[in-house]
């Protein structure tokens, strides 16, 4: 396929560079996603996979390079401002406040306030509605454990913390939905649950970016594939024109883009 199609691209990066003194983390790596796609990014450790999703989600500012959104150069200083941009980002780290309760999380900085003299004015939380717009988000994950959408995160288990970062990334993504590893502390029955949440996400037309190791799952949800390698990515290829056994040879290097026919 074509690769420099620019058709219906909602975020591209091109040449990035990220240097951590001598290290060299992300070499003129080059990215795209388009309108209503599952991208899937996979590499080896050391690839630059998480260097590149800092740089998209306004964690770290490329050196050198440069970042389009919707086709205009954009610079983004921070994740506040990427959230801003409608791009929303759960890090395999999680970046949730475990004393603070899951609705409270859900809405952490984008707080809704009573309606009338006692919001505007007084400032007053909503915490009524905020808890029942949380829960029908997190109902969307069907986490069967969860007891009161009022409880603090820090209560949860590390599979339903996570449940609540990617509930938060859904209910606010309009741009694009970064997953990192979304399923990598979940069971079997809640990994379900993400995957079916990443097509709905998708179906409302938001592109989503996948970061996973989880090679069934890439291909049972993903449209195409970003093999990075070394700090640059090193193939875009369409899911359907690769099987999994090339994409891992691609991706620890023991086969070449030229060896499938595929365009770098």
């Amino acid at each position: 396929m074509d690769t420099t199609q620019k058709t219906g691209l909602v975020m591209e990066a091109r040449g990035l560079i990220k240097r951590y003194g001598h290290v060299v983390a992300l070499d003129e790596t080059d990215f795209e996603i388009r309108e209503g796609e599952v991208l899937a990014v996979i590499g080896d450790n050391g690839a630059g996979k998480s260097s590149l999703i800092q740089c998209l989600s306004g964690a770290v500012q490329p050196d050198e390079g440069e970042l389009l959104i919707s086709g205009e150069p954009a610079s983004l200083k921070s994740p506040v401002e990427a959230r801003r941009r409608g791009i929303e980002t759960v890090f395999q780290s999680l970046a949730v406040s475990p004393a603070l309760d899951i609705a409270s999380n859900i809405f952490l900085g984008r707080e809704l306030r009573r309606p009338g003299i006692a919001g505007s004015v007084f400032r007053m939380l909503d915490r009524k509605r905020m808890r029942e717009e949380a829960l029908e988000v997190m109902s969307q994950l069907g986490l069967q454990t969860l007891q009161n959408i009022a409880q603090s995160v820090e209560t949860l288990s590390g599979g339903q913390r996570q449940g609540v970062a990617v509930a938060r990334a859904a209910a606010f993504g309009s741009k694009v939905v970064i997953l990192d590893e979304p399923t990598a502390a979940l069971g079997v029955k809640e990994s379900g649950r993400v995957v079916k949440l990443i097509k709905d996400i998708n179906a409302r037309g938001i592109p989503v970016v996948l970061i996973s190791h989880n090679m069934p799952q890439i291909f049972e949800v993903a449209d195409r594939i970003h093999i990075q390698r070394l700090g640059k990515r090193i193939a875009l290829v369409e899911t359907s024109q690769i099987d999994m056994a090339d994409a891992v040879a691609l991706m620890v290097g023991a086969k070449t883009p030229a060896d499938l026919g595929i365009a770098s």
